[in-house]
């Protein structure tokens, strides 16, 4: 994988959570913090999921190994975890433009939340994180269709078609 193609991703994946975030706003609260019996229980669960994880890799990759993910009792509010995110969003675009086809080959370090270490080139974490949000984006959308509100497409093919295929 190249740079080129890895930052196209990266835009790929912060155009489908920006999308996304935008369905979500329009909930009523209770339809927010709902539990519909998903992985993490409902919408609010799953957001701060990946939220958390997204956090997470990011400090792996700037050499942190976390200990857990960040849970709901810390971003109770969907409003305080739209200001996470953009704040996120922000830091993750300046690492990304620090990167270099070289950092991406090597293979980078980190010890996982129960203390394993693991040790893989830093493109196969990267592809690997916005696959991670990609499939939570799809339960996100399930939830949103079992609660009778439409949500929005996210789909890759359909980010080329706005973006313009390079």
């Amino acid at each position: 994988m190249t740079l080129v193609e890895l930052k196209r991703l990266f835009d790929y994946d912060k155009w489908a959570t920006i999308r996304m975030l935008g369905a979500v706003a329009g909930l009523k609260e209770e339809q927010y913090i709902k539990d519909l019996g998903s992985s993490f229980g409902g919408i609010r669960g799953t957001l701060v999921h990946i939220y958390g994880a997204d956090r997470l890799w990011l400090d792996r990759w700037k050499g942190q190994s976390p200990q857990a993910l960040i849970n709901e009792a810390e971003i109770p509010s969907f409003g305080r975890l739209r200001e996470r995110w953009e704040g996120f969003r922000r830091e993750l675009d300046e690492f990304l433009a620090a990167l270099t086809d070289e950092k991406i080959q090597a293979p980078h370090a980190y010890t996982d939340t129960a203390g394993n270490p693991h040790r893989e080139p830093l493109y196969c974490q990267m592809q690997h994180r916005v696959n991670h949000s990609t499939y939570h984006r799809g339960q996100v959308t399930t939830m949103l269709r079992q609660l009778d509100v439409k949500p929005i497409g996210t789909d890759l093919i359909t980010y080329y078609r706005e973006k313009g295929a390079r």
